[in-house]
C-alpha cells in the first residue's frame, strides 16, 4: 500500500469549507485564464518521496481526520529567498474519510496505507451522505 501524508487544514472548519476554497481558486483561475492546478506548499520535501505515489494527503479538520485528497505530484522548488520548499500537487477532488481523532501538530506527517482511515462510501450505508456535524459527534461517541 501507498504512503500517505497527514496535515492540519488551518482555517477550515468542514470538508464543505475546504471543498468551496478549491471551488473558488479553481474560479478565479478559469477568470484569468489560467490552468487551475491545487498545490499545498511546504517547507520540507518529503523524504520517502518515492513511497508517496498513489497516497493521498489526508486533512485534520477540528481535531479529526475527516476526508483525502489524492497526491497527484512533488514538487521541490526554491523560492525567491533561496530557501527551499514544496509543492504537493493535489487532485481536486475530495473524498470524506471515516472520521478518527487526531492531536495538534507542526508540518505533515506520514500515515501508512494500512493505517489510513476508510473512506465513507466504501462503508457504505449513507454515511456520506449524513451531516458532518452529525459524523463528527457519532465518532466521538465511538458509534461511527
Amino acid at each position: 500500500m501507498a504512503l500517505n501524508l497527514v496535515k492540519l487544514c488551518v482555517g477550515c472548519d468542514s470538508i464543505g469549507e475546504l471543498e468551496q476554497w478549491i471551488a473558488e481558486r479553481a474560479a478565479l483561475a478559469r477568470r484569468t485564464g489560467r490552468v487551475y492546478e491545487q498545490l499545498h506548499t511546504t517547507r520540507m520535501v518529503p523524504k520517502r518521496v518515492g513511497e508517496l505515489d498513489g497516497g493521498s494527503l489526508f486533512w485534520v479538520i477540528r481535531g479529526q481526520v475527516a476526508c483525502r485528497q489524492r497526491l497527484v505530484a512533488v514538487r521541490p522548488f526554491t523560492d525567491g529567498d533561496g530557501i527551499g520548499r514544496c509543492h504537493l500537487v493535489l487532485d481536486q477532488g475530495v473524498v470524506p474519510v471515516e472520521p478518527r481523532p487526531s492531536r495538534p501538530f507542526q508540518g505533515w506527517r506520514y500515515l501508512a496505507g494500512a493505517d489510513a482511515p476508510p473512506d465513507l462510501a466504501a462503508r457504505g450505508a449513507g454515511l456520506e451522505a449524513m451531516p458532518e456535524d452529525m459524523r463528527r459527534d457519532l465518532a466521538a461517541l465511538g458509534l461511527l
